[in-house]
């Protein structure tokens, strides 16, 4: 599989999804839990089922979440090769 490279759009893109408060949050509990989760994330969070499948899909638009549907659901996880890339990117800022 070839590298993955952050170009600047990806990054501005990513730094746009990460821009809500709500959405770092999932994220962190993603990294957290270190596994995927389906609907059980919407019980973590004090928003409604829409509010939550709207912050995931803007995180998953990004590439900084990856989901896979699974049965009736759609099962989230951080995607760690991004989340790499955008380590080294912010490092060699």
């Amino acid at each position: 599989m070839p590298e993955f490279r952050m170009d600047t759009e990806t990054f501005a893109k990513i730094f746009k999804a990460l821009g809500h408060p709500t959405r770092v949050k999932i994220v962190e509990h993603l990294i957290k839990i270190n596994s995927c989760v389906c609907g059980e994330i919407v019980n973590i969070f004090p928003f409604s089922q829409s509010t939550i499948s709207q912050h995931l899909k803007l995180l998953k638009e990004s590439g900084i979440v990856r989901g896979e549907i699974e049965g009736p659901k759609t099962c989230y996880c951080v995607d760690f090769d991004v989340l790499n890339q955008l380590k080294n990117y912010v490092a060699n800022l």
